[in-house]
């Protein structure tokens, strides 16, 4: 089968190669920028697909991390991501890895980053309706990897005070949020993302610090519509560089 690559552009220097295996969504803007990220960052995107978050962050090069990491476990997702590397020119600055999180010891190094970000399958095993495409079955779906495996890979990779920022469904909220602690990793902020101010969250960010004491910072929910007009929020618009 033929691939069906494209190109979309994000801003005047960066371009992303999609496919209907691997795309993005609005999740994804929302979590690179949740993630804060820094120049001195050392920075690693696990189960990247066509590598939208790590290569957002470089959308302004003077906060770009000084090297950030794409990993994913299926090859297309990668191969995507390095014609996006390539034809963006941020070879040895955006790396693509093609590996499992689940076994990454011998590819990347411990306790040697700084942050770490993942949108991670937002279905439990053995739940929901599987997809007729294998990658959206991995992307949606803790088939290949849990919540668990996520943070477990994290805690390995981070340096003691590295951050992990995460999104998720609220109802896997308690799953999150007992992983991370379950692998050193104190939540320390948790947002909420809904539709409207009248609407309940479709989506939570969290933000965890390894070795960190216990103390979660609640933020104000991120609106995605104005209420009156429905037109994108103020805040949405500023993620997009719509202002």
């Amino acid at each position: 089968m033929d691939k069906q690559f494209t190109f979309e552009t994000i801003n005047h220097t960066l371009q992303i190669c999609v496919s209907p295996e691997h795309k993005f969504g609005t999740d994804a803007f929302l979590l690179s920028d949740f993630a804060r990220i820094r120049r001195k960052d050392r920075a690693v995107d696990l189960g990247t697909g066509c590598g939208i978050i790590p290569l957002l962050w470089f959308r302004e090069m003077e906060d770009a991390p000084q090297a950030a990491y794409g990993v994913d476990i299926q090859p297309q997702a990668i191969e995507q991501l390095t014609q996006t590397v390539e034809k963006c020119d941020l070879n040895e600055r955006l790396i693509p890895i093609c590996a499992d999180l689940k076994n990454l010891s011998d590819i990347l190094p411990a306790d040697s980053f700084t942050l770490v970000t993942c949108n991670p399958p937002y279905k439990a095993s053995n739940t929901g309706i599987l997809n007729e495409l294998d990658a959206h079955t991995i992307a949606r779906h803790e088939v290949m990897c849990q919540i668990s495996d996520v943070c477990r890979a994290a805690s390995r990779l981070l340096k003691f005070g590295g951050r992990l920022c995460i999104c998720q469904r609220p109802e896997r909220l308690p799953d999150t949020l007992e992983s991370m602690r379950a692998y050193g990793i104190e939540p320390k902020r948790l947002r909420f993302v809904q539709k409207k101010g009248d609407t309940a969250p479709w989506l939570f960010l969290a933000e965890g610090r390894k070795g960190g004491k216990a103390y979660l910072q609640v933020e104000a929910p991120l609106l995605i519509q104005e209420k009156d007009t429905g037109e994108f929020s103020e805040e949405l618009r500023r993620i997009y560089r719509l202002v």
